[in-house]
């Protein structure tokens, strides 16, 4: 029984959804069309085709943000939940373990190295795949998913999804390292034909406040890698407003703590999906805006209020209000505020870095100063969707087979 939302669908000729919403630009009509017409094979390996990872992006992804968001619909403040239906059509297909096949020869006997087994490694080795290429990847975890697996808590994303495409890579005889970090990224470079570095933003940032090497102090990555390592207090602070922030809240408040999400602007400026503040909320989660931790000290964090002030250039900013440091007691603070790739890989590789510290790079995302390196996702554009990654991911796929074929 197909879901009637597809019957809404205008199957538009220039469609939002596709073109601007979503950054791979799946094919909503074609698939749609499909989907009316039975057949659920086509539109899953259509689906498949353009987006390896379609059965995760459309759970996970922020899709008010994407296709739904940009729906001609939004007219009549009705747009159709595509996402709904890509999840049915995509799940199905990914599950039925479909064989990864070679497509064309235009790769073939070309050695390619992707570092990093989340998002972009795990949708850049079935696109190489299939171009003919001899694919590597290399992880410094056990397994693959990056992110997917060690990041996203699993009541939001179950584990088969990431298990059916790791069997999918096995399979196909696309070799894995794991358990492998790369600290010399020029030998790789010598032996294959090209590099892509796909590794997530994994460097956390700090506070930089007194008494922050306190031991209720955690880092979230690595809380939310291995939850069951941490043994956290009555109540769980968590700062940051931003997607990981939500996922740690709910983990905690999912083990019974009493936890509180502090976070320094409003709602309106929380970079989190609209919809995992939402969840959090349904989880438990308590919220405190307007909020900027100033000391950490046993038995709590000293707080200061913030407000949002026009400056000279009329920009909106959040600055904190003096003399209102008030201790708020806790048994552990979950710090999530900021993530940033590990650019030590590149060090001695002869890459340019800008005056941010990243590493410069062209439009196909290749290195500069380097003939044959990549970067994708997280470490191209920092902190992102899992969708945005795949997109870059394509992105840098296509300019391998220009450059190698």
């Amino acid at each position: 029984m197909i879901n009637n939302e597809a019957l809404r669908c205008l199957l538009c000729k220039k469609p939002k959804c596709s073109l601007q919403g979503c950054p791979v630009h799946t094919p909503v009509p074609e698939a749609m069309q499909l989907y009316r017409e039975g057949k659920l094979d086509e539109a899953g390996r259509l689906l498949f085709d353009y987006n390896p990872l379609s059965a995760i992006t459309s759970r996970v992804c922020d899709w008010r943000q994407f296709c739904y968001g940009n729906c001609v619909l939004n007219i009549k403040q009705a747009p159709v939940r595509w996402y709904e239906i890509e999840q049915e059509i995509s799940g199905r297909y990914l599950l039925r373990k479909p064989a990864l096949r070679r497509v064309s020869d235009e790769l073939k006997n070309k050695h390619i190295t992707l570092i990093g087994a989340g998002p972009v490694g795990l949708s850049a080795a079935i696109w190489l795949y299939r171009a003919g290429a001899l694919v590597t990847i290399i992880d410094a975890a056990p397994r693959m998913g990056g992110v997917l697996r060690y990041g996203i808590p699993s009541f939001r994303l179950e584990r088969k999804w990431i298990d059916a495409l790791e069997s999918m890579l096995i399979k196909a005889g696309i070799m894995f390292v794991p358990d492998t970090k790369v600290t010399n990224l020029l030998n790789y470079a010598k032996r294959a034909d090209a590099v892509l570095i796909g590794t997530g933003a994994e460097r956390p940032a700090t506070l930089n406040i007194p008494g922050e090497d306190n031991p209720l102090v955690l880092q979230a990555l690595p809380f939310l890698k291995n939850p069951e390592n941490f043994k956290l207090g009555k109540k769980v602070i968590v700062i940051g407003g931003g997607n990981v922030a939500m996922d740690a809240c709910r983990t905690a408040a999912r083990s019974g703590c009493d936890t509180w999400v502090y976070y320094r602007k409003t709602f309106e400026n929380m970079p989190a999906n609209p919809l995992e503040v939402e969840e959090a909320r349904k989880d438990g989660v308590q919220f405190c805006t307007f909020q900027a931790p100033v000391a950490v000290i046993d038995g709590g964090v000293l707080f200061c209020d913030c407000e949002n002030v026009t400056g000279p250039d009329g920009k909106i900013v959040t600055r904190i209000i003096e003399g209102t440091e008030h201790l708020v007691e806790c048994d552990n603070l979950i710090l999530a505020i900021s993530e940033k790739p590990d650019f030590s890989i590149l060090e001695g590789s002869g890459a340019t870095f800008n005056i941010h510290g990243w590493p410069e790079a062209g439009p196909d995302y290749k290195i500069n100063g380097l003939s044959n390196v990549y970067i994708a996702g997280d470490f191209a554009l920092g902190p992102r969707t899992v969708v945005e990654a795949v997109a870059t991911s394509r992105t840098v796929t296509e300019a391998l087979k220009n450059s190698l074929r």
